[in-house]
């Protein structure tokens, strides 16, 4: 070396941790020579690299974008000099607690083709091992204990590495270089079946599936109940057990004959759950998504799931394992007390779970992905927030689909699907959380963010947490959370839902809203209609048809005392919900009259609908500033027996979306509008949203729906923290 070659200096923040960026820089570094260190430290990654000047240049380039491909490195700084003195070598410095917090969690990968590749190898040492990982996949989220990222911080710090395992982890060409979960059958986690293990256990196992039993399958986030998916009488046996007679169960296979489009999305390192057309599945139980034409298909992501379908031959069901509505299990003693009267069996392992993740949803709306849960593969999700925050925060979200978000500076995160808060394991899972998202991130909130509905369990741990707490109505929370995922001004958004908090007290789910830089303002609704029951009308669906006749003055048939209790507003709420308007309809259409579980009627209610060009005219007048949609034209036409049940639920669909455009229209008139957004549970229908989004653009109005975040409610954190920046 002379005195002419240079050194540099690099700070690298994003997601470089937990995805074989040390080792990539050090093969890089190879490759042009050059010499120095790259070490860790909480959340980023330092280099001090030093060659000639033209090599540094090149490196510099491919550090960012030759990556490897689960890596999102940010460059913060890069500083050159000319130097005299020289490294040697170039080598991988102990991790460093030490500098600027920047903590970016990975979120736990899919098991990549080399890994597979072995996996199959009858040759390979790692033979059916169900724990094979490498830089570029396996467990991240639910095995980090602390940043950095170094196998003392996870729950693997229990497993010494054997001397094998060991000349892997230490030989830079390697590609289980510092891979922190890597392990072997003879040093790692072990899966176990009664008092077999390995192999063994794994046969067991296979053996019950063949014999029609359901088991209850601890994967890398939580437990599965897994069971075979075209056997009818298991699957049976599984609904009325967990209970869960009509919701659908997701499928795991190895590979379904989809578009391109649909089928790299499947596969990607995501590897969601995705919602497929039933055509593509002939061998399927009828006992998997009755009276639905989509079921959940996801493909095998772990080792272990690998090896049991392949064992089996034939695709499994693979539900959470969980009480309904709770966050899935992950302790082996806890599944065992909590579900053995459901699984006939339990195949465990002994790597501990730091933390929960569900299996992430995605249904496709409006040619994309649109996501209907967060989960393993793709949170926590880290999204930038436009404007800096002037101190962190904490939302805690809503009552049911919960995710909290903690955000600081430009920053949020958003939790994987906690769950429905009704239950004191929903409620404990949620307070764990809390706290340990503040002790990973490193991170203090000063103020608490929640919905504003007082008897929400999120509401009230909020209010006792001891910190200053803001309240954001429910419905601004859902139009923000699409404002902060798109950036964009001056937008008319539809917000459509079952019901949340409004301001006037009542509940709403009707709304629209209009944002811009100078203002976020109430624009549209839907007439109000009171309810009877309380929380009840989201099960007995019927009461929903029941206010929309009354409120109609029309007759409709059930208890006298009904009738009288809501003619004198006895334990009724006025509401202008969507949602309870598809309630009504599948109610009047007598689809069904009570649910089993939330969403099953708007479900139903479009299984049997299909696109259509006829619409009933919706009026549309002025009230207090506040343009009010009139539904009782649905009405008529849901009870005009001259029609047949599948072109009245069509006629049902077309016409909200062509409200949503004569809304638009009229609104623009009075305001400048660059864009129409959709969010909201209800939008989650598809039939609903494409025939929103054909008949806008084609009135050249374009249109946004969410893509990252949620429309439901596990999207109000983060709308939370969009609407407090917002605030003035």
């Amino acid at each position: 070396m002379t005195a002419s070659q240079h050194e540099c200096n690099l700070m690298i923040s994003g997601q470089v941790q937990g995805v074989g960026f040390r080792p990539f820089v050090f093969r890089l570094a190879q490759q042009y020579h050059l010499k120095g260190w790259v070490q860790n430290r909480i959340g980023q990654v330092f280099i001090l690299i030093q060659g000639q000047l033209i090599d540094l240049e090149h490196f510099l380039e491919d550090v960012i974008h030759k990556c490897p491909p689960l890596a999102k490195p940010i460059l913060d700084q890069a500083t050159f000099k000319e130097i005299s003195s020289f490294l040697d070598h170039f080598k991988i410095l102990e991790s460093n607690e030490s500098g600027e917090i920047q903590v970016h969690v990975p979120p736990d990968y899919f098991t990549c083709l080399e890994c597979l590749k072995e996996l199959n190898d009858p040759h390979d040492r790692r033979f059916e091992y169900p724990f094979i990982n490498c830089t570029q996949c396996g467990a991240r989220y639910t095995l980090i204990k602390k940043l950095p990222y170094d196998r003392p911080n996870t729950t693997m710090a229990d497993f010494p590495l054997c001397e094998k395992c060991r000349a892997e982890y230490e030989n830079p060409l390697n590609r289980r270089f510092h891979a922190q979960p890597i392990a072997c059958p003879d040093c790692g986690p072990q899966i176990q079946f009664n008092d077999k293990k390995g192999k063994q256990a794994l046969d067991l196992a296979i053996s019950e599936l063949q014999n029609g039993k359901i088991l209850a399958v601890k994967g890398i986030g939580g437990y599965h109940l897994i069971c075979d998916a075209t056997n009818n009488q298991a699957i049976q046996r599984l609904r009325l057990k967990k209970p869960r007679p009509h919701k659908p169960l997701a499928i795991m296979m190895l590979a379904v004959d989809l578009n391109k489009e649909k089928s790299d999305f499947l596969q990607s390192p995501l590897r969601p759950i995705l919602l497929v057309d039933k055509k593509h599945f002939s061998d399927l139980s009828e006992h998997v998504a009755p009276n639905l034409n989509e079921i959940g298909v996801i493909l095998p992501y772990s080792p272990l799931h690998y090896l049991l379908i392949q064992k089996l031959g034939k695709p499994i069901i693979a539900t959470s394992a969980n009480i309904s509505g709770e966050p899935v299990l992950t302790e082996n003693h806890e599944v065992e007390r909590k579900l053995s009267h459901i699984a006939d069996s339990f195949l465990h392992h002994n790597r501990p779970i730091e933390r929960p993740a569900d299996d992430p949803v995605f249904r496709w709306i409006a040619g994309k992905p649109r996501p209907l849960r967060l989960g393993r593969g793709n949170a926590p999700l880290e999204l930038d927030l436009p404007h800096k925050l002037p101190h962190p925060v904490l939302a805690v979200g809503g009552h049911n689909k919960n995710t909290i978000c903690l955000a600081w500076e430009n920053r949020a995160v958003i939790s994987p699907h906690i769950g429905d808060l009704t239950s004191p394991r929903s409620i404990s899972i949620f307070t764990q959380l809390i706290e340990n998202y503040q002790k990973l991130y490193q991170i203090t909130p000063q103020k608490i963010l929640c919905d504003a509905h007082p008897n929400y369990a999120s509401t009230r741990w909020a209010m006792k947490s001891g910190l200053p707490v803001q309240k954001i109505f429910h419905h601004q929370a859902h139009a923000a959370a699409l404002m902060g995922e798109i950036n964009q001004d001056n937008g008319l958004i539809f917000t459509w839902d079952g019901v949340g908090l409004g301001e006037d007290g009542n509940l709403w789910g009707g709304e629209t809203f209009y944002y811009s830089k100078d203002y976020f303002k109430r624009v549209a609704t839907f007439k109000p209609f009171r309810l009877i029951g309380g929380e009840i009308v989201s099960k007995q669906i019927w009461r929903s048809a029941a206010a929309l006749c009354w409120e109609s003055n029309l007759p409709f048939q059930t208890e006298e005392i009904v009738f009288q209790a809501w003619k004198k507003n006895l334990n009724c709420q006025t509401t202008h919900a969507v949602g309870r308007l598809f309630d009504g309809a599948a109610s009047l259409l007598n689809i069904l009259q009570e649910t089993s579980f939330e969403g099953q009627a708007p479900m139903y209610l479009e299984n049997i609908a299909h696109k259509i060009s006829i619409s009933t005219h919706l009026p549309i007048i002025e009230r207090n500033e506040i343009k009010e949609i009139d539904w009782f034209p649905l009405i008529s036409m849901l009870l005009n027996g001259k029609k047949n049940i599948s072109e009245r639920a069509s006629i049902f669909h077309q016409s909200l979306a062509q409200v949503i455009l004569d809304t638009t229209q009229q609104l623009s008139k009075e305001l400048k509008i660059n864009y129409v957004g959709l969010c909201g549970g209800v939008f989650q229908n598809r039939l609903l949203t494409e025939s929103t989004v054909e008949l806008l653009e084609k009135a050249d109005f374009k249109t946004f729906i969410p893509s990252q975040i949620p429309m439901n409610d596990a999207g109000l954190s983060f709308g939370q923290v969009i609407c407090y920046q917002n605030m003035k």
